[in-house]
């Protein structure tokens, strides 16, 4: 039986062309399924019945039936109005209609019965009601529509305008439910409804639209939200399975001299457990013959770049190249000069490829690539050209991965045409376990949750606007004692809407604290050119330069280890995310390190609490959690690809029982059946062939 819900919408009685097309447009509504799953967001409970007499509150959605005896229409002009007199046993109220007026004049007849429903309005010592529904009694208690709850649906503007408010949604749906009841067929196999206690998906699409009481509607909500998450990790599960399966990868199964020369010779510092378990996990990837696809996550400054590094010099012992790609011209620089301070003494070959590298150089190096001698090549979005070709790239780093879509990470694939490179992708940005769990499930992910031995806890500091002299006194004691510091803001040019002060005004106010020829200052914002901003960051990376005055484009990139101070200027207009990384940018060396949490002086309560919690923790893990909760899925960098914004019922933050459950329950699945073979699981094999068609294995989500 072919599946009713892919008919068109504009074929459902009440719809038609025209709403069709508005439904199209305002809510991507476009199939009778589509509409289905357009869900309430909130219900109003209408199975009670209130007099006139028991209404005592504003505050209050009430439902009263009673008797039309009179009706007028008063004044005239803009204040002019329809005021109908309702009644029952108990008492009188005025229901006024501003606008409509003939229409419902005409439509409500003196001495019938009708129920409304609206909230009241406290006038004088009276309530009356604005703009209510009304409707027959006998008609409305005759209709569906009309139960216990009634549910709102969101809507748009060009959508009341054609006449297709939450009321008119009801309406459509109810008709939609009665068509296809019992037709619509079932998506789960019979046993994870058993296993799981779930109702059928035809009982939970008609109680999450028209419950029948709150104990059906929570079981509704139960089975769609599980099907939602449970599908999106199974998804995520049968692409990371047939992907490693079938994308077979370079074996290194090589530990040689210069990564033995390296680890014994020149490492900085030991590694932390963590640092060993995650190039441990890295390794065993490496040699397993498939690719490797995985997620490094680790906070600011837990050392990401040194396993990224140890991983590249395996790649070379096994006779390939390996590439870091990076988000921007400042971030490479940035690697390349520590990797080549790490590499010291090692015959290994790093080059710097920037979009910004023209000519003879550029040549030299895409020649030097080609032919092999360059045994690491890190770069921008410049190493995504056509013309950049290695002769053997085995490992491909992409750091800050939330910043390359899918399309630019996917091309590192296409660098080596015999097999697909192994891939690292590594965020500073640590991702709760929930949103990993949800977004990152085909990849496997390693986690550094350690930062190396030495280091102190940066101390976080909130100061107010009316605090400028104190935080002034505290800068000279830093100077004095041979620091710098850096000075953030979150605008370049004022913003009338916003106030927010504007980074030159901030510049000249330091100048004139931190006068010339005693003090210098650099300022870098993303509209300078980039040869002025590195001349200034070079500034202040050789100690030249007292004060970093900048924008967040220095959110990654600056590595001064010498630099102990971070104040971070209307720190209350950022996510706790960002502020997070800004802080790392401290608290590289072994001096105590400071961030200096800046703000207006009346915030709000929600700003407030973020201030207070980057005052009381340096963990970025319990940051994200927090972040999550506050702001969503969006606070969290790179989420913006990976489908978590688009479900449509289920919350990772408040559901996160039911993302374990079902993470749990796909992973057992799969783990009987990788690809969904057995015939109990065929109804799941259709559904991830439509919903996940998977046609290269080597793109990442």
């Amino acid at each position: 039986m072919e599946n009713v819900l892919y008919n068109e919408i504009k074929f459902l009685k009440g719809v038609g062309d025209k709403r069709a097309a508005v439904l199209s447009k305002e809510l991507g509504v476009n199939t009778w399924g589509d509409l289905l799953y357009h869900f309430p967001y909130k219900y109003i409970d209408r199975s009670q019945y209130y007099t006139i007499s028991q209404i005592n509150s504003e505050d209050v959605h009430v439902q009263v039936k009673g008797i039309v005896h009179e009706k007028e229409v008063v004044g005239n002009g803009a204040s002019k109005r329809l005021v109908i007199y309702f009644a029952d046993k108990t008492g009188e109220v005025e229901l006024v209609f501003f606008k409509g007026l003939k229409w419902i004049y005409d439509k409500v007849h003196i001495g019938k019965e009708y129920v409304i429903f609206g909230k009241p309005s406290r006038f004088q010592d009276t309530f009356n009601f604005v703009h209510p529904e009304i409707e027959e009694r006998a008609k409305y208690e005759s209709e569906a529509t009309g139960e216990k709850f009634m549910p709102l649906y969101n809507t748009t503007e060009k959508m009341k305008n054609s006449f297709l408010n939450t009321k008119a949604l009801s309406k459509i749906i109810y008709t939609l439910l009665q068509e296809v009841c019992n037709q619509i067929p079932e998506t789960l196999p019979k046993y994870v409804i058993e296993q799981n206690q779930l109702v059928s998906l035809n009982r939970a699409l008609i109680e999450i639209h028209f419950p029948s009481s709150t104990e059906n509607l929570a079981k509704a909500k139960l089975r769609l939200k599980f099907e939602e998450l449970f599908f999106l990790q199974l998804g995520h599960l049968v692409e990371k399975g047939r992907r490693t399966q079938k994308s077979k990868g370079f074996i290194f199964s090589t530990i040689g001299e210069h990564f033995n020369t390296f680890y014994s010779k020149n490492l900085p510092f030991s590694l932390t457990g963590a640092q060993k378990k995650v190039i441990t996990e890295i390794r065993n990837d490496m040699r397993s013959g498939h690719q490797m696809n995985r997620l490094l996550q680790g906070d600011v400054g837990s050392g990401k770049t040194l396993v990224a590094l140890m991983s590249m010099l395996i790649a070379i012992d096994n006779g390939f190249q390996a590439a870091l790609l990076a988000p921007t011209e400042i971030l490479s620089q940035q690697h390349y000069n520590s990797i080549c301070k790490f590499l010291k003494g090692l015959n290994v070959n790093v080059a710097l490829l920037l979009g910004s590298v023209k000519g003879k150089a550029r040549k030299n190096i895409l020649s030097n690539l080609e032919e092999g001698s360059i045994d690491i090549i890190i770069g921008t979005h410049a190493l995504l050209e056509d013309n950049v070709v290695f002769k053997n790239l085995g490992l491909a780093v992409i750091d800050e991965q939330h910043r390359f879509g899918v399309e630019q990470r996917s091309r590192m694939w296409q660098k080596n045409r015999v097999k697909p490179p192994h891939i690292l992708v590594m965020t500073a940005t640590p991702i709760p376990r929930t949103l990993a769990m949800t977004c990152y499930g085909d990849l496997d992910i390693s986690i550094i949750d350690e930062l190396p031995p030495g280091r102190k806890p940066i101390q976080t500091i909130h100061l107010y606007d009316r605090d400028i002299l104190k935080m002034f006194h505290f800068m000279h004691q830093q100077i004095k004692a041979g620091r710098q510091i850096y000075v953030v803001y979150p605008l370049i040019n004022e913003s009338e809407k916003l106030d927010i002060k504007d980074l030159m005004d901030g510049y000249e106010s330091l100048v004139r604290e931190f006068p010339l020829p005693e003090y210098q200052i650099s300022i870098v914002h993303g509209q300078m050119k980039n040869e002025d901003k590195d001349y200034e960051m070079q500034r202040f990376a050789k100690g030249i330069s007292n004060i970093m005055v900048a924008t967040t484009v220095i959110e990654v990139g600056v590595d001064v280890s010498n630099a102990t101070v971070m104040i971070i200027e209307n720190s209350e207009r950022f996510g706790l995310s960002q502020l997070h990384q800004l802080r790392g940018r401290v608290g590289r060396g072994s001096e105590q390190s400071y961030c200096i949490l800046r703000t207006k002086d009346n915030l709000s309560k929600e700003s407030a609490h973020r201030i207070d919690i980057m005052c009381q923790t340096n963990n970025g893990f319990e940051l994200a959690e927090e972040d999550l909760k506050m702001r969503g899925p969006g606070s969290i960098s790179g989420t913006e690809q990976s489908g978590v914004m688009d479900l449509r019922i289920a919350d990772i933050i408040k559901d996160e029982p039911i993302v374990a459950r079902t993470r749990q329950f796909a992973n057992a699945i799969i783990a009987n059946d990788p690809m969904l073979e057995h015939p109990d699981n065929a109804l799941l094999k259709r559904y991830i062939l439509r919903k996940h068609p998977i046609t290269d294995f080597s793109k990442i989500s």
